[in-house]
């Protein structure tokens, strides 16, 4: 049985944020891929464009997602769809961390403003 343990999660680190990849073609992953997602508090974020569907489910704290220029604050519990080519901004201005677990599928890519393309290595 696939089981992967938090000490054996592979951590990486990109603007500001923390993201914890646990299932991913390293772990076994056909199709999905999903992570921890922590922002500390005071962060803003990147805003970029999602190459596919993502789901991010709120654990902790109250950051705010912006969706297509619409911004809304999360609590716990809460799950935001973000459908293929939205743009989506993770900001955390409150005084505490947020974390979110969020599921996509393999081979994720998010375009910068500018132009530039992030494959993140979490989502390969």
């Amino acid at each position: 049985m696939p089981v992967v343990r938090p000490d054996h999660a592979t951590v990486f680190d990109l603007h500001g944020a923390r993201f914890t990849s646990y299932a991913s073609a390293a772990t076994g992953a056909d199709l999905l891929r999903s992570w921890r997602l922590d922002v500390p508090a005071g962060t803003t974020g990147v805003e970029h464009t999602v190459s596919g569907e993502e789901v991010l489910h709120l654990l902790d704290g109250a950051p705010t997602v912006t969706l297509d220029g619409e911004a809304t604050v999360l609590a716990p519990g809460d799950t935001v769809v973000v459908p293929a080519g939205s743009r989506l901004k993770v900001d955390n201005p409150g005084p505490g961390p947020a974390a979110a677990w969020v599921t996509t599928t393999a081979g994720l890519r998010a375009i910068l403003p500018d132009g530039s393309v992030v494959n993140p290595p979490w989502a390969v």
